[in-house]
């Protein structure tokens, strides 16, 4: 295991993340914020603590479940498990940013549009992404708009994010992926 960001560097994207979404969104008014289960859900709600503190606005924050909008999920898992979705405020002419901690394949974030599509139709969707695996990566044609840190890794690898939330130390490493593990 390789620790790459700990705290500190962390907080630092989070932070540029931020600031990127201020300097490119002028009007603040018609914008929410959605994290994808789990760790887009953790980086949406400290993204949205930096903006209250920057500019005292308090955007709607949602969490979404894409389990079942995968395209692999049979192979995730014999029986997924399912959480809730938590969106209580509208998405139509929204600008919605989609917030997650890696972005790999494409296909979570694909699979995170399938899902808000099914809320209403939104103004924009941009991607804030912590861990941006870089395009070599992609099995879609999907690249996010806010960026923490771009990270080159091989399919050999894998892109751990921990948070506090979850009761562990903030950190992310890179690891070499096990044989037999995906």
């Amino acid at each position: 295991m390789n620790i790459i960001m700990k705290k500190a560097q962390i907080e630092e994207s989070i932070k540029n993340i931020v600031y990127n979404i201020l300097r490119t969104n002028n009007n603040l008014d018609d914008t929410v914020l959605i994290g994808i289960r789990t760790g887009g859900a953790f980086l949406a709600s400290r993204i949205k603590r930096y903006i209250k503190k920057l500019t005292n606005k308090e955007l709607p924050l949602g969490i979404l479940d894409i389990t079942l909008y995968r395209d692999d999920w049979t192979k995730i898992a014999p029986a997924p498990i399912v959480r809730k979705t938590e969106i209580y405020f509208p998405v139509d002419n929204k600008t919605v940013i989609l917030i997650d901690d890696v972005l790999y394949t494409g296909r979570t974030v694909r699979a995170s549009i399938d899902a808000i599509l099914d809320y209403g139709r939104p103004k924009k969707i941009k991607l804030a992404i912590l861990i941006d695996r870089g395009k070599s990566s992609r099995e879609l044609p999907i690249c996010a708009d806010y960026i923490g840190k771009l990270i080159e890794t091989s399919r050999e690898e894998t892109i751990n994010v921990y948070f506090e939330e979850q009761g562990n130390e903030d950190m992310v490493t890179v690891e070499r992926i096990q044989i037999g593990q995906e």
